[in-house]
């Protein structure tokens, strides 16, 4: 039977005019104020990872207005839901405290904002809470750990948060820990690494699968993300982190990596820092790294903090005008870029707000999200698109590794120990 040529030419192209050139085809009319107020009402805007709870540990009042990112005024009637990080730095491990500081932050989180302002947050540990959230116009308040030596190398200290509502742990933070190696410190020669994970770490991701905790690979070295992948049964997700064909800083994801993870059913969630962001502003600050922690420290020694405070402000608007912030358009760059490579259905929001010294000034809270919607929409994303990008597409991870825990229910616990961990008879 002869071929049309003509006929599968024109099949071809009108395939090609069917699927969605995102970011190719800027809108030919303007975006309307009401089209943005919807997209603000009907979506639910979830962000995955926001550090405010390392200043209300310390007795910041979330409903204060406050200088950073994060406060109740500016998130109400924008944010759908938040998981709010439950940092634990890396100083921790000296002394195993890591455990004692997780539990403080989960408790930061639980007493200080979700029960002190109970008609503002909701507690939610799943997808179904966050849409009934959504439903009483309250913000889904959720956590994830961020840094693997929380547990302290202990799959029951693992469960132990799952139990108290921990529905992420980011496997590493900047530094490799026990089981996992760290994007952080892979260069350095001091640093013991493994080649990605260990046995033991691919146990916990295999715990996390059957608990129903969401595997976060942000801030991991790239061997431990494709160690993930190879191991996880359940879509992985990256919290926070943005596109290293934009910024090359090692926090950011590759286009393989990116592809991967997509295929995996994950999502990346873009990160609104500066030097994420930005190759000018990471590139800038990275050959002036050793100056600025020096001026940093001395600050710190100013004993009146009022003086210290106005020090660092002035240190920060110096800065600010040697090195400008990223744009709003870079974020619209990265989220273009991620869905390009990786699909519509696998890019999200996780903004690192009040965890990272600098942010676009036009993307600075949650109420300037409109300008993002914006931009996006004139950008040539549909209204469906972005309510993915805000929050649809994370909500479908969260069911799909609920469902994948559901599935092995009747699994037992994995017993694992790390080796060299004393049992309790060799005490």
């Amino acid at each position: 039977m002869p071929v049309n040529r003509s006929a599968l030419s024109f099949a071809a192209a009108s395939l090609l005019l069917a699927v969605p050139a995102y970011g190719q085809t800027p809108r030919s009319k303007p975006v309307t104020q009401a089209e943005v107020d919807a997209i603000t009402r009907d979506a639910i805007l979830i962000d995955t990872h926001n550090d405010v709870p390392s200043n209300t540990i310390d007795g910041y009042d979330i409903a204060t207005p406050s200088k950073n990112e994060t406060d109740l005024p500016r998130m109400k009637g924008f944010l759908g839901a938040e998981f709010f990080s439950v940092y634990v730095s890396a100083n921790y491990v000296e002394g195993n405290h890591s455990a004692n500081r997780a539990l403080q932050m989960i408790d930061t989180v639980k007493t200080d904002i979700i029960a002190k302002y109970p008609n503002e947050f909701l507690f939610s540990t799943t997808a179904a809470d966050i849409e009934q959230a959504h439903k009483e116009h309250k913000i889904a308040a959720l956590m994830g750990i961020e840094g693997g030596h929380a547990i302290e190398d202990s799959l029951r200290l693992l469960r132990d948060f799952y139990t108290l509502g921990v529905r992420y742990m980011t496997l590493t933070h900047f530094n490799t820990n026990n089981w996992a190696d760290s994007q952080g410190d892979v260069d350095d020669p001091k640093v013991p690494h493994h080649n990605g994970l260990t046995p033991f770490g691919k146990d916990v991701v295999r715990e996390m699968n059957r608990l129903g905790m969401m595997v976060d690979i942000s801030h991991t070295a790239d061997k431990t993300f494709y160690d993930a992948l190879e191991v996880t049964t359940a879509p992985l997700i990256a919290s926070h982190s943005s596109c290293r064909a934009i910024s090359p800083h090692t926090r950011n994801m590759t286009d393989d990596m990116i592809k991967a993870l997509a295929k995996n059913g994950g999502v990346i969630q873009i990160s609104f820092g500066c030097d994420f962001l930005s190759e000018r502003y990471y590139t800038y600050g990275k050959e002036h790294a050793s100056d600025m922690q020096t001026m940093i420290a001395a600050l710190r020694k100013i004993d009146d903090p009022k003086a210290r405070g106005e020090a660092m402000a002035k240190m920060r608007t110096e800065a600010a005008a040697k090195n400008p912030p990223a744009t709003l358009a870079d974020v619209v760059a990265h989220i273009d870029h991620a869905v390009k490579v990786g699909g519509i259905d696998h890019v999200g929001i996780g903004t690192d707000f009040d965890g990272v010294g600098c942010v676009p000034s036009d993307l600075a809270s949650y109420a300037m999200f409109p300008n993002l919607t914006r931009a996006l929409l004139e950008k040539g994303y549909s209204a469906e698109d972005i309510k993915k990008i805000y929050g649809g597409n994370l909500l479908r991870v969260m069911r799909a590794v609920e469902k994948r825990a559901q599935e092995l229910k009747g699994m037992p616990a994995i017993e694992t120990v790390m080796p060299g961990t004393k049992t309790i008879s060799e005490f």
